[in-house]
């Protein structure tokens, strides 16, 4: 479809995509059509490298369309945030990208006297909550309706992060587990199972949990994004704007720092060989995708 068959139908767009019980709100709305041009306008000329076709935006705008006031709300919206938003909610690469390096590294200055530590791991969770769906759930940055900047939007979001950490009691009770765990994510005939006797479960869930806990928060991020949510490298380069040799890299350094400090914890808990230690940690690598979705979802 062309841009001028795309903008000429903007209008028949929307009320096909608008809610029921919205649809009149769009009553005697008059230039609907020039409205929602003027929008769609403002977001391809305000992020060119960004790809998104005119009925996904315009379904987002039907979304987020109040039951009354429609003719003002849309001349009121801020147009190129709400593309960039609804582009990102999709998993548009480059809106991504522009995302990262637009918005979320403005956050910083906006938090006010914070911890450079904790504004890292601010920006570490503001990812993952505004940039990643579960399930059938869209990315929460779908939940923005252009009605304030994304920026200021954003900023409220990072500060009551900064509020949940600072009431946190340590970082333990994030991957707060029962010994049983480990022991569930075994098959019943996997015939390594009987490397854990019931101390050495106990022990090796706790030093897991333990080993968890004293990471930085950055790399927690980064293996949760990657082997519980999925995340491919390409996927994580876009988000973090590096290179995906660079991203790998820290991937792999914090999946090896997670096994170091395991196998620290094991030897000051358990008395067993360099072999059975060695077996165990075995054990931990290879089921370490379901084993950190046990520990840290």
């Amino acid at each position: 479809m062309s841009g001028t068959r795309e903008e000429g139908s903007l209008s028949a767009l929307l009320r096909a995509h608008v809610p029921p019980e919205r649809s009149a709100g769009l009553e005697g709305v008059e230039g609907l059509e020039t409205l929602l041009g003027k929008l769609l306008g403002k977001g391809r000329e305000a992020w060119p490298s960004v790809t998104l076709p005119a009925e996904t935006f315009v379904r987002h705008l039907a979304r987020h369309l109040p039951a009354e006031g429609g003719a003002e709300v849309l001349s009121q919206l801020h147009g190129a945030d709400l593309y960039l938003a609804c582009a990102c909610a999709v998993g548009e690469r480059h809106a991504l990208l522009s995302f990262e390096q637009h918005v979320l590294q403005k956050v910083p200055a906006r938090l006010g006297q914070v911890a450079a530590s904790t504004v890292d791991e601010v920006l570490q969770v503001m990812r993952q909550r505004l940039l990643l769906g579960r399930g059938d759930t869209p990315p929460r940055i779908a939940d923005y309706s252009g009605r304030g900047s994304l920026l200021s939007w954003v900023r409220i979001i990072g500060v009551r992060i900064v509020g949940e950490l600072a009431s946190l009691d340590g970082r333990q009770e994030r991957f707060d587990e029962p010994p049983e765990t480990l022991a569930r994510m075994l098959a019943p005939d996997d015939p390594e199972r009987e490397l854990l006797k019931e101390n050495s479960r106990q022990a090796l869930v706790t030093a897991l949990r333990t080993a968890l806990a004293a990471m930085p928060e950055g790399e927690r991020a980064l293996l949760r994004l990657h082997h519980i949510h999925g995340l491919t490298m390409d996927r994580l380069a876009t988000m973090y704007g590096e290179p995906r040799s660079s991203i790998a890299r820290r991937v792999m350094h914090a999946r090896e720092r997670l096994l170091k400090l395991t196998r620290g914890e094991l030897a000051s808990r358990l008395r067993l060989d360099g072999s059975e230690l060695e077996s165990l940690l075995g054990l931990v690598r290879s089921r370490l995708d379901l084993s950190l979705n046990r520990l840290m979802d």
